[in-house]
């Protein structure tokens, strides 16, 4: 009796644990819906840089602010919220796109709207180039992931409980973002591959990744990230060949028409997954051990 009491209680205390995360589990609609929203952190980061003539030096600032906006708001709410946790996956898209643009570009009529001399105010990018750009950001994103390491938490996002595990999180969202939006465009502009090439090329490996997921020797944590990072260039070429000229290889569907409809699309998955959580949440004074064991058993991606 004393064990199956113990036993109850340990189910019981995963659950409330389970109830206190914040972040999704992995599965296909998670996927669905982040390759939505980096395809739209593309079109809308371009719309406000290019489209609008903001530049990238001051969209990169407005986008970085609405960034800490979301952010706040995720790690202040005390449970999962489909609206918190993608509107901060659309900004880290938004504001990468337009970092990777200021960092790896320049003021030259190459990076310019057709005819245009110039773009926004202040600076219009550093001109560091893809290679080195990418250089600084995966150094970044080792020394978060090194950090995390330090810390001795938890990589597994499904797992993630604590204020600076999630914090540590969002850091390495944002920086592989980023990181992203700079492998697609080098795959879209200097590769030769073009739009469609480009995003040829990162569903090939995105599908290699899947297969490695059945390979056990292979961490399926370390599949998840490098899957993330993928599914931005997936997003970032995505993005391109939607808004750029037919004369560049594009649909020419323009940005602002493109980030509606992306918009649209994100806005009713979020609105079905939160109507999902809802109405299946987890119910802790109804679910028994062996329910419990069996969903850790399960649910080991990420």
């Amino acid at each position: 009796m004393q064990h199956a009491e113990d036993t109850t209680q340990a189910a019981l205390a995963r659950g409330s644990r389970y109830a206190m995360r914040k972040l999704p589990d992995v599965t296909l609609a998670f996927w669905i819906m982040k390759i939505a929203a980096t395809t739209l952190g593309e079109t809308a980061g371009d719309l406000f840089a290019q489209t609008l003539k903001l530049g990238y030096f001051l969209t990169t600032i407005a986008l970085f602010c609405i960034f800490i906006v979301t952010l706040l708001a995720q790690l202040r709410s005390r449970r999962y919220n489909p609206f918190y946790y993608w509107a901060v996956i659309l900004s880290t898209s938004m504001a990468g796109t337009t970092i990777s643009d200021f960092m790896n570009r320049d003021a030259t009529a190459k990076y310019l709207p057709t005819g245009a001399a110039t773009l926004g105010w202040g600076p219009q990018g550093l001109g560091l180039g893809y290679p080195t750009g990418a250089a600084i950001l995966v150094t970044l994103l080792i020394t978060i992931f090194v950090a995390w390491r330090y810390a001795g938490l938890t990589f597994a996002i499904r797992d993630i409980d604590t204020f600076r595990g999630e914090a540590l999180f969002w850091a390495a969202i944002l920086v592989s973002n980023t990181l992203g939006t700079s492998m697609g465009d080098f795959l879209s502009d200097s590769s030769g591959l073009g739009y469609g090439g480009g995003a040829l090329l990162i569903t090939a490996a995105l599908a290699a990744l899947l297969m490695l997921k059945y390979v056990p020797a292979v961490p399926n944590v370390a599949l998840f990230w490098a899957a993330f990072v993928l599914t931005r260039p997936l997003g970032a070429t995505a993005g391109d060949l939607l808004t750029k000229p037919t004369t560049k290889g594009g649909l020419d569907l323009g940005t602002l028409g493109s980030s509606a409809v992306l918009l649209t699309v994100l806005f009713g998955l979020m609105a079905h997954a939160h109507v999902k959580d809802r109405k299946h949440g987890p119910r802790l004074h109804e679910r028994s051990a062996g329910a419990a064991a069996g969903r850790d058993h399960l649910h080991v991606e990420g």
